[in-house]
C-alpha cells in the first residue's frame, strides 16, 4: 500500500526545485513508462559530463541517462550492454565504447562520463577509475536537451522498450556543461565537497515522475559512497 500511494504521488509534476539530498530514485519493475524526466538549466553544449550512482542486478541492456534532442535520440546516453563490462557513451548518435568496466550485480557504483566537443574525446569512470579515452562527436549539441532517467530514448521522449529499461536505484545525479577534472570526479565519487551540476543539480532537481517510480531515502546517506 505504502509503494501503491508513493507512486501516485510521484505520477503528478515536479515543477518546484527540490533538494534530494538523501534520496534516491527507486524503479522497480520493468516496464516501458517508469520513468523520470530531468528539466535542465540551459542548452547548446559543447562539452558535458554527467555523474551519477546507481545499483541493480540486471544483466541485460539498460540506459542510465537519456538525453535526446530533434538532432539525435542518442545525444549523450550512457547506455550498459549485456555484455560483461562494457557500455557505450553516445554523444550526437556516435558511439564510444569502453570494455573493462566493473559492473558487478547489485553492487552501488559510482558513474562519471566526460565529453569534450572540441577534442571530440570521450571517457568513462566507474567509482574513480578511468577508462581509456575514445572519440565521439566533434561540434556542440545545439538542440533543446529532453532529460530521461529509467528508460531509454528512441525518439524525443518516447519509443521506450522496457526490454532496456533500468530496474534499481539512482541517485546524486549531476550534470554541467564542461568536463569535470579528475580531481573533481574523485571528489564525486568519495563524496567530497563536490561542486554541483550547473545543468542538472541533485540539490535543486526540477523533475516529472511517471509511473512506477519511488522517491525513497538513499541507503548510502552517511557513508562512503564509492563502495557496496
Amino acid at each position: 500500500m505504502k509503494l501503491f500511494i508513493m507512486t501516485l504521488l510521484f505520477t503528478a509534476c515536479q515543477a518546484t526545485p527540490m533538494d534530494l539530498s538523501g534520496k534516491m530514485f527507486v524503479f522497480p519493475v520493468e516496464s516501458a513508462t517508469a520513468r523520470v524526466q530531468l528539466l535542465p538549466t540551459g542548452s547548446n553544449f559543447a562539452s558535458v559530463t554527467v555523474c551519477l550512482r546507481y545499483i541493480t542486478d540486471l544483466t541485460r541492456n539498460y540506459g542510465l541517462f537519456s538525453m535526446a534532442s530533434r538532432s539525435s535520440h542518442n545525444d549523450f546516453l550512457i547506455f550498459k550492454t549485456s555484455a560483461a563490462g562494457r557500455f557505450d557513451v553516445y554523444t550526437r548518435g556516435q558511439t564510444a565504447t569502453f570494455d573493462g568496466i566493473s559492473s558487478e550485480q547489485n553492487t552501488w557504483y559510482s558513474i562519471c562520463s566526460t565529453w569534450d566537443g572540441n577534442s571530440r574525446l570521450v571517457q568513462l569512470w566507474s567509482n574513480g577509475s578511468p577508462s581509456t579515452k575514445k572519440a565521439g562527436f566533434q561540434g556542440t549539441l545545439d538542440r533543446e536537451p529532453f532529460i530521461v532517467l529509467g528508460q531509454e530514448q528512441d525518439s524525443v521522449g518516447g519509443n521506450f522498450d522496457a526490454g532496456q529499461s533500468f530496474v534499481g536505484m539512482i541517485t546524486d545525479v549531476h550534470m554541467c556543461n564542461y568536463v569535470l577534472s579528475p580531481c573533481e570526479i574523485q571528489a564525486f565519487t568519495n563524496d567530497l565537497n563536490f561542486t554541483p551540476g550547473n545543468v542538472i543539480n541533485w540539490r535543486a532537481l526540477e523533475f516529472i515522475s511517471t509511473g512506477t517510480v519511488v522517491l525513497d531515502n538513499n541507503q548510502l546517506t552517511g557513508c562512503y559512497r564509492g563502495q557496496s
